[in-house]
């Protein structure tokens, strides 16, 4: 079999463990020379294959790939690009195969979350509808924890485990000053649809009554009478109030509190300014003293305190992606399926696509506590695992040392691309 090249880029929101499943794809290639020529990596996600911006990773020494397991962001630059259908843009399908004839490019893995599985499945359709085999594989990727089918996604657990420590570590600096200062302290996590992050967050507490008091879900409708009632009820309790607030909370009628009213590139509402609007509640109705956060890219940036578990299954899912390639899937992703509990086991299997793509997987009503701000005992055994373990990077002058690619392009063989 002759030497084909495979394409790896990654897309979307970045995590503090993308780039260990970009050391899983790039490592287990290399080891299977035979097999596979070299691996380029896009420039930008998709609009690097588009641009013809193609990272040669063969140029990166050994030490640098194993660099990527500690190191956050996305080290080959990330992108929020959508694809049309094939039908409204042909001309971008025609690119694209171009560019893979060009460059002998057969496998394409694509590292993102639900919009980049859409966009790995259309490339497996045109390969069929243009003639050229192209392997679509989805390296799945999401701080939301929103993909379908798998148990969870790489990302997730180490921004749960950044957003329970935080609401540890503010809960206790509240607490402390709450007999005469602030009294409530409200932080904004991502999550726009569903609950996963804001839920996670529970795990903050070891005994009834310790923070977070209120949790906000996409998945549980706000009312504003409900909340500040229980917020009231905490602090004559507890003396304070920890909120944990989910961005994309909503009102009963699908209204997002935090809607800017602006779309990204792939048509979602861009969110933000939820924990001021509820801080703003919480003075106007009930008078306290009071103090907001938005975690916002910090917590998806966080590697200095990664989950082991989650650096193990980002690395083990971008293997497998590889490991999928040889044995000739298309149109698959690789997923994690909990094979126990306690102890906690987990195996990796594999996904259509077409299940996948453009679908969100919510928290479950039995996750969620009855009165809709909390967590239920089924829902800390599933997050806790998931957040098990430290993988801290090395340190160098009391600060984390981090990965910098060379990243060499290889030369180009095709037209300027315009789009």
């Amino acid at each position: 079999m002759s030497q084909r090249n495979l394409f790896y880029a990654q897309s979307g929101g970045v995590t503090p463990v993308i780039n260990a499943s970009a050391a899983g794809v790039i490592e287990t290639a290399r080891a299977h020379p035979k097999h596979f020529g070299k691996v380029l990596a896009g420039q930008n996600g998709i609009v690097g294959a588009l641009k013809e911006e193609l990272i040669d990773t063969s140029r990166e020494s050994r030490r640098a790939i194993e660099g990527l397991m500690t190191t956050p962001g996305g080290a080959f630059g990330s992108c929020r690009y959508k694809l049309k259908g094939f039908d409204e843009n042909r001309a971008e399908y025609e690119r694209l195969i171009e560019v893979f004839r060009a460059h002998n490019i057969a496998y394409f893995l694509y590292n993102g979350g639900g919009d980049s599985a859409d966009t790995c499945l259309k490339v497996s359709q045109i390969s069929e509808q243009m003639g050229y085999p192209i392997q679509a594989i989805h390296v799945p990727k999401t701080i939301d924890n929103d993909l379908p089918l798998t148990d969870n996604c790489p990302g997730f657990g180490s921004v749960a485990k950044y957003v329970a420590i935080s609401t540890r570590e503010a809960a206790l600096d509240i607490e402390s000053m709450c007999a005469t200062s602030t009294k409530v302290f409200i932080l904004e996590v991502m999550g726009r649809h569903a609950g996963w992050i804001a839920g996670a967050s529970a795990l903050a507490a070891n005994e009834r009554g310790d923070a977070p008091h209120i949790i906000l879900f996409p998945e549980i409708a706000f009312d504003e009478e409900r909340f500040l009632s229980k917020v009231a009820q905490c602090v004559d309790r507890h003396g304070y109030c920890v909120v944990v607030a989910s961005e994309g909370t909503s009102t009963a009628d699908g209204r997002l509190l935090s809607d800017q009213g602006e779309r990204d590139a792939f048509g979602h509402a861009q969110l933000g300014g939820l924990a001021p609007l509820l801080a703003g509640m919480v003075k106007d109705k009930l008078g306290y003293k009071h103090h907001w956060a938005v975690a916002d890219y910090l917590q998806r940036a966080a590697r200095h305190i990664a989950s082991q578990t989650d650096v193990d299954q980002a690395f083990a899912l971008g293997k497998a992606a590889v490991e999928l390639a040889l044995e000739g899937a298309n149109a698959v992703m690789p997923i994690v399926e909990r094979r126990s509990t306690k102890p906690y086991r987990w195996t990796i299997g594999t996904a259509p696509l077409h299940r996948v793509a453009n679908r969100e997987k919510k928290m479950p009503r039995r996750f969620i506590s009855k009165d809709g701000f909390g967590v239920t005992a089924a829902g800390r055994s599933y997050f806790e695992p998931l957040i098990a373990g430290e993988a801290y990077p090395d340190y160098q002058k009391g600060m984390p040392r981090y990965t910098r690619l060379k990243k060499v392009l290889v030369p180009r063989r095709c037209k300027a691309w315009s789009d």
